[in-house]
């Protein structure tokens, strides 16, 4: 049902049922074998949360790109000549550490892809363009990678300026996870007609230039926003559940960043987990992240469970 608050709001909320229905005729076009690939860690991901949430939110996302190629045409018939290509239409997504964002990101490029009006879709996360551990260490903030300071924001918002002005190709630094470092790897975004930018802070203001004038945010040359909330408290015990599971796992190979954590003990692991998520991640959404959460287009607020229980976006 919608939810109307006696005041007015800039916002619509539906929840999950309503929302839901706005997609009962739209196909689905993924398998459960493709859906399992895209869902990440800890995550729940069905045939029912991409049915119920995400094809609605696709088909959202649609509506917005084929009004913004109607708007591109009607902009170069009033102007009287011909314009250059249209730029890529691009998609930021914002949340927390271990909220699921990564999962939803691959799952929205995989469901916009799957459209005959805009097959090329290509992801980019903003972890690439964290400054390398050597410089974090240079400045003192290793313990604080994730937060606004830790990334090189300049080279972020050339990236996205540059895909706004339709250049053919551009380049992006890569992440891993593994050695917990940028590598020497690039992603090269070649005139997709979608770009999806995933990351902690990619809806944070734009921070003051030395003379004290404002400068342009990354979120500035968004087309369309979206940010994955849930309570501190939900997330806080995926981030610990996550860190449980990735002792056994990816922590266990001795080329990870991490290996040391691997011969901790259940009770070890819990406590350090915690402590990680009080010292560093906890601060970063209650300081940086959350704070973003209402610049975004649309919301998606998900339960204890991992699942979406509500949808919030701004009206036009």
């Amino acid at each position: 049902m919608f939810h109307v608050s006696e005041q007015l709001s800039p916002y619509v909320e539906l929840d999950r049922a309503t929302w839901a229905r706005l997609a009962d005729d739209v196909p689905q076009p993924l398998t459960p074998e493709r859906i399992e690939k895209v869902r990440g860690l800890g995550d729940e991901l069905d045939l029912d949360e991409v049915e119920q949430v995400y094809l609605p939110l696709t088909e959202l996302i649609s509506l917005h790109v084929r009004h913004a190629a109607k708007l591109w045409r009607s902009t170069e018939a009033f102007l009287g000549e011909p314009q250059p290509e249209r730029t890529p239409f691009v998609i930021g997504i914002a949340g927390s550490v271990a909220v699921g964002k990564s999962t939803i990101a691959r799952l929205l490029r995989e469901l916009l892809a799957a459209s005959a009006q805009h097959p090329r879709v290509q992801l980019v996360t903003t972890d690439g363009f964290l400054w390398p551990n050597e410089e974090l260490r240079r400045r003192g903030i290793l313990d604080r990678k994730g937060f606004p300071e830790s990334y090189d924001r300049r080279s972020l918002l050339r990236f996205v300026v540059d895909v706004k002005s339709g250049k053919d190709l551009v380049e992006a630094p890569t992440y891993s996870h593994m050695v917990y470092d940028r590598t020497d790897e690039k992603v090269v975004v070649d005139r997709p007609d979608i770009v999806i930018l995933e990351g902690l802070n990619v809806l944070a203001p734009a921070k003051e230039r030395g003379d004290g004038s404002p400068g342009m945010a990354v979120s500035d040359y968004f087309d369309f926003s979206i940010y994955v909330d849930a309570s501190p408290a939900d997330i806080q015990q995926w981030y610990v559940e996550r860190f449980l599971t990735l002792r056994k796992t990816a922590f266990a190979d001795p080329a990870s960043y991490f290996h040391r954590y691997s011969s901790l003990t259940d009770e070890e692991a819990e406590t350090t987990a915690a402590s990680l998520w009080e010292d560093i991640n906890g601060p970063n959404l209650r300081e940086n992240i959350q704070t973003t959460r209402g610049r975004a287009t649309l919301v998606l607020r998900k339960g204890p469970d991992h699942s979406v229980k509500w949808v919030r976006f701004r009206k036009m």
